[in-house]
Formats: C-alpha cells, sequence, structure tokens
C-alpha cells in the first residue's frame, strides 16, 4: 500500500509537470495552427490527465487537483521567466513561493487525518 501511495505522488508530481508543457505547448500552437507545438498540446495534455486520473485513486482529489495545479503553475511561471516570456520580479517569486508553500501544507493536513 506504501508503495502504491509513492507511485501515485510520484505520478502526479509528473503529471503536474506535463500540466506545464501542455500549457507552454498551447500557447505555441498560436491558435492551433502550428501542427508540432499542437501535437505536444495534445500528447502532454492526455499524459497530465490520465496521471491525475490515476493519482487520485489514492490521493483526496482536492489535495490531489491542488497539488497538480500548483506544480504546474509554478512550473508555467518559472519556464517564461526562465526563457525570457515573462519579465522576472520579487513579487512574482514571492507568490510563488507562496502558492508552493500552500500545496505543501495541503499535502500535510491531508496527511494528518
Amino acid at each position: 500500500m506504501i508503495w502504491e501511495v509513492a507511485m501515485d505522488w510520484a505520478i502526479l508530481v509528473v503529471s503536474g509537470a506535463m500540466e506545464a508543457v501542455w500549457a507552454q505547448a498551447l500557447d505555441r500552437s498560436e491558435g492551433f495552427s502550428q501542427p508540432v507545438p499542437t501535437f505536444i498540446f495534445l500528447v502532454a495534455l492526455a499524459a497530465s490527465m490520465f496521471g491525475l486520473s490515476h493519482a487520485v485513486r489514492t490521493i483526496p482529489l482536492g489535495t490531489a487537483y491542488a497539488v497538480w495545479v500548483g506544480i504546474g503553475a509554478a512550473l508555467t511561471v518559472a519556464w517564461s521567466v526562465l526563457t525570457g516570456a515573462e519579465p522576472f520580479s520579487w513579487a512574482k517569486l514571492l507568490l510563488i513561493t507562496g502558492l508552493v508553500a500552500c500545496v505543501i501544507g495541503l499535502k500535510l493536513v491531508g496527511e494528518a487525518h
């Protein structure tokens, strides 16, 4: 059982990362007019959704969804800043750090019950 839960958490983290991939691909697809980014979007979207659906077998939905979205949002912003698509700001860094801290808090609170 512990191994299954650990695997579901790992799958959830990878699924959150896939959310960031599909978000970036969606941006580059230019309204689905560019075939390669559109294909990457579809594959990453399917992988992300499959992983989330797999993880909620052992992880409560609210916690899993918050972790999935939090990872996806944090990685999407980080990638956008690193590639120069969005400007860096200390406020943005502070808010993303707060988001990650809240996601970790949800996991910890979920385990306490």
